[in-house]
């Protein structure tokens, strides 16, 4: 891949950050443009969750996870400190407001790997301040042979990620942006190429204002 780390990006002119939603169904390849895009623009951080969930030993707290009790987990929620949670499987998961928002003024990117219910919530707490994107299969025969060729997961797990992942595709709708990965190269710069429109957005932009003014004091002789 040949694409510029800055693409999109205007140094000299303030801008606030982007909220980057990434969602799909499992085997759609959402986790492998996530990891190319931290890879290739180093100006995106991946949201650290909360969770509720026993740290496994692979696991370091504050990188894959933070890791806290049911009663933290409990005030962040009663507080708004949570832009989004979901309980799954008996653990709570969350994604902290503080940090998202501070990333925000600062004009960093965050990178959300969350699912529609989550992507749903975050819009509703951060409005603008969100980019969804929704990563579909090029057809259901193709998203079962990739979950066939991870060999992570059991004939019966198989079953019930397809059919998830009928749940999880009507819910195309709700995301500003649908890109099809029938081939990875094009679908990474189709999701490069929302980004670089989207931090090029007046409303995104506050510097524009001093950028413009200063513009316009300028003689020409």
């Amino acid at each position: 891949m040949t694409l510029s780390p800055d693409l999109g990006s205007t140094p000299d002119i303030a801008r606030r950050g982007i909220m980057l939603v990434l969602s799909s169904p499992s085997g759609a390849g959402k986790s492998t443009i996530a990891r190319n895009l931290l890879e290739f623009d180093p100006s995106f951080s991946l949201s650290v969750s909360v969770t509720t969930r026993k740290r496994r030993t692979s696991e370091i707290d504050g990188v894959h996870y933070r890791f806290v009790d049911r009663e933290e987990f409990e005030f962040l929620r009663a507080g708004e400190g949570l832009l989004e949670w979901a309980e799954v499987h008996g653990n709570f998961y969350g994604t902290p407001r503080a940090p998202a928002e501070k990333a925000m003024r600062e004009g960093r990117d965050m990178l959300f790997d969350i699912d529609y219910q989550g992507a749903l919530q975050l819009q509703e707490k951060a409005g603008a301040d969100v980019v969804s994107i929704f990563i579909l299969p090029p057809s259901m025969e193709e998203l079962k042979t990739r979950l066939l060729r991870r060999a992570e997961d059991s004939a019966e797990t198989i079953a019930i990620r397809l059919n998830n992942a009928k749940v999880e595709i009507a819910r195309w709708r709700d995301y500003d942006y649908v890109v099809v990965n029938d081939d990875l190269d094009r679908a990474f710069q189709a999701v490069r190429a929302i980004i670089a429109a989207e931090r090029l957005r007046r409303d995104r932009r506050p510097g524009l204002v001093a950028f413009t003014d200063a513009l316009l004091a300028q003689e020409v002789g």
